[in-house]
């Protein structure tokens, strides 16, 4: 069997202890507290989740905490509850009415702060909309919009009819939102005429237009005007929002829904091309993102926190919405890309606005290495006391430039681990308790029972790669794929009979500490050795000229599997001579089973919209193929027409 588990070859002993005086003050601030969560939260879950869920606000209280085992779990049953009441209402009895909730700032520059007691008026406003259209308790409903505040009052008022949201992000293509409008069965979608990217106008209004054609169950249309732009409007199906909002009253009594209420469907890109549509229901959802911003961000009522994702990810539901509102926090929210106009932007807003906590993702990190230390170190970062990572593994050498140059070895830094299909953050530091190792997103949060498996299902011991897999339900997990439940077992529960597993492939060290080395897909099979490309790209990384790096297998005669790697650097093109450096230098780095066989230069990596690097399609390209599957969430579609004609 061990010929079969993943070999590790990345070596890290770098660790960095949390600052005396942020433990001081943590939310969690003592090894001996961690541990004690996590032995209840594994021994006695109902209990554990079951006092964690009295920080909720509920109509009525569960009569089970838990019910069933995985793959179909319950949670809360017979509890009465409402997301946007979590978020909103209670706030409004006390200081917190007239808090900032919600800090945006456009990309030309305009911007707009609504205070709970704003949020709550425009929500309460929107939902008497929703209703007044003909929207009822699990309808579905598209989002396609910007990243505008219309985008969250839209969300936290389908929540508070308890319509079920299904947020596309705003780059899809028409083709894209009509599959996901017509496996929804969506009845209406919110979209606005246009937005901003890059000083450029996406025209969202069209795309939607053109999506209608192809999905009949759409039957009303409401547009944010946010550009001016003359656009197309359809009369009896499409509306304008502040035309629908000017004569509704601003006062909506928010339903009583059941714990298992479907809260949302968020699609995520299957391997075989059709999307997944990821349910996730209220009470467990809000339970797992309330509790994880606490403990994982230290969140206190005084933080400007910002979370730099797009609200059509996982990450912008979870993180930018309902896990900082449910705890009452100020939530900065930003429309534009992080270089327009200008490099320096995320750092301009970080001073501006003295945000403490800043969440992003490894390919913002490492586009910011890329663009110099000139930029962040033009402007004031001194507020910042907490850094966060999330989206991929993050390699230690872009670790350590986010410790030194953003947070100025001061900040700990959480690199968080979770999925769309998980809800909330699993495994990650916490910064008040938490020595952290740059590339390891640490140890499971309480309540979390991770372990790492060969494919029998056997533990494996310290440094063993294997399969990542959760041992034990937990409330924020999804509870199947809309309209597909065989494919949610198969695809989740099949592997390892009675545990998740969603393709992630780690280890643990001697300390316990989880390094995930990407999905189980990208490793490579080299002369019988299975290697993680994750450590590959680390330590190509490494290397001072390269940026980023992605790594992927292609057939190879006689090692069966040869190593690809595809390398974007800081500046220039690349040369034969320094191909022959980086090949040097993996092998110095992690030895010669490592060594690539093809270094490929490219000015840029094909991306979904998100930022994880779509490694299917570079292993497709260095086998030769021709490319299958889902590509509609693919950013910028000329990065693989420039790396085909590369080939030619």
């Amino acid at each position: 069997m061990s010929s079969e588990n993943i070999q590790s070859v990345l070596q890290e002993t770098r660790s960095f202890p949390p600052p005396a005086e942020f433990t001081k003050l943590a939310n969690i601030n003592s090894e001996a507290q961690y541990q004690q969560m996590c032995e209840q939260g594994k021994s006695d879950p109902s209990a554990f989740w079951g006092e964690l869920a009295n920080n909720l606000h509920w109509f009525k209280k569960w009569d089970h905490v838990l019910q069933g085992t995985m793959p179909d779990t319950k949670w809360f049953t017979g509890g009465k509850i409402n997301a946007s009441y979590n978020c909103l209402d209670r706030h409004l009895t006390s200081w917190r009415k007239n808090k900032a909730a919600i800090i945006w700032e456009g990309e030309p520059g305009d911007t707009r702060v609504l205070t709970y007691q704003d949020l709550h008026r425009e929500v309460c406003k929107f939902a008497n909309v929703l209703k007044k259209l003909g929207i009822t308790a699990g309808d579905r409903v598209t989002l396609y919009m910007p990243m505008i505040p219309e985008l969250a009052i839209a969300m936290l008022a389908c929540a508070r009819i308890g319509a079920t949201h299904s947020i596309i992000f705003g780059g899809f293509s028409s083709d894209a939102v009509a599959d996901r409008n017509n496996d929804a069965q969506a009845k209406l979608i919110i979209t606005a005429d246009g937005s901003w990217r890059r000083g450029k106008e996406l025209l969202l209004k069209q795309a939607v237009d053109a999506s209608l054609e192809k999905s009949p169950s759409v039957e009303r249309v409401v547009v944010v005007r946010r550009m001016g732009t003359p656009v197309h409007m359809v009369p009896d199906r499409d509306y304008w929002w502040h035309d629908l909002m000017s004569d509704v009253a601003s006062d909506c009594d928010p339903v009583e829904l059941d714990a298992e209420h479907p809260l949302f469907i968020l699609y995520t890109s299957g391997s075989t091309g059709k999307p997944k549509g990821v349910l996730h229901t209220t009470g467990g959802y809000l339970l797992g993102t309330m509790m994880t911003s606490k403990w994982v961000f230290d969140l206190k009522d005084e933080d400007t926190y910002w979370c730099t994702a797009d609200i059509g990810w996982i990450t912008g539901h979870s993180y930018i919405v309902y896990g900082p509102l449910s705890n009452g926090a100020t939530s900065v929210m930003y429309e534009g890309a992080p270089n327009w106009p200008h490099e320096g932007r995320f750092w301009e807003i970080i001073e501006k606005y003295k945000v403490n906590i800043f969440y992003t993702a490894p390919t913002a990190i490492r586009a910011f290495i890329k663009w110099g230390d000139e930029w962040p170190n033009k402007y004031d970062l001194s507020s910042l006391r907490l850094l966060g990572s999330v989206g991929e593994p993050i390699n230690p050498e872009a670790w350590m430039w986010y410790h030194k140059v953003i947070g100025q070895e001061r900040c700990p830094i959480v690199d968080t681990w979770w999925q769309t299909e998980t809800g909330s953050i699993m495994i990650s530091p916490l910064p008040g308790v938490t020595a952290t190792k740059p590339g390891s997103c640490t140890r499971p949060l309480p309540g979390i029972v991770a372990e790492i498996v060969d494919k029998e299902g056997n533990p494996l011991g310290p440094n063993q790669g294997g399969l990542l897999v959760m041992k034990q339900p937990w409330p924020s997990m999804l509870r199947t794929l809309y309209g597909d439940h065989d494919r949610f077992k198969q695809t989740y529960f099949s592997t390892i009979p009675g545990c998740y597993f969603a393709g992630d492939g780690a280890r643990k060290d001697e300390d316990g500490y989880t390094w995930v080395m990407g999905r189980v897909d990208d490793v490579l099979n080299v002369a019988g050795h299975r290697l993680s490309t994750m450590e590959v790209e680390s330590a190509l990384v490494a290397h001072a000229e390269v940026a980023e790096a992605a790594v992927v297998g292609f057939p190879h005669d006689i090692k069966g599997e040869g190593i690809c790697c595809f390398v974007s650097l800081k500046s220039g093109s690349g040369s034969e001579s320094l191909e022959r450096e980086l090949t040097a230098h993996v092998r110095k780095q992690i030895g010669a089973l490592a060594t690539p066989d093809k270094i490929r230069f490219t000015p840029a990596l094909p991306k979904t919209r998100s930022g994880k690097i779509m490694r299917r399609l570079l292993r497709d390209i260095a086998a030769g193929r021709e490319s299958a599957g889902d590509t509609t969430t693919l950013e910028d579609i000329s990065v693989l027409a420039k790396l085909r004609e590369q080939e030619e």
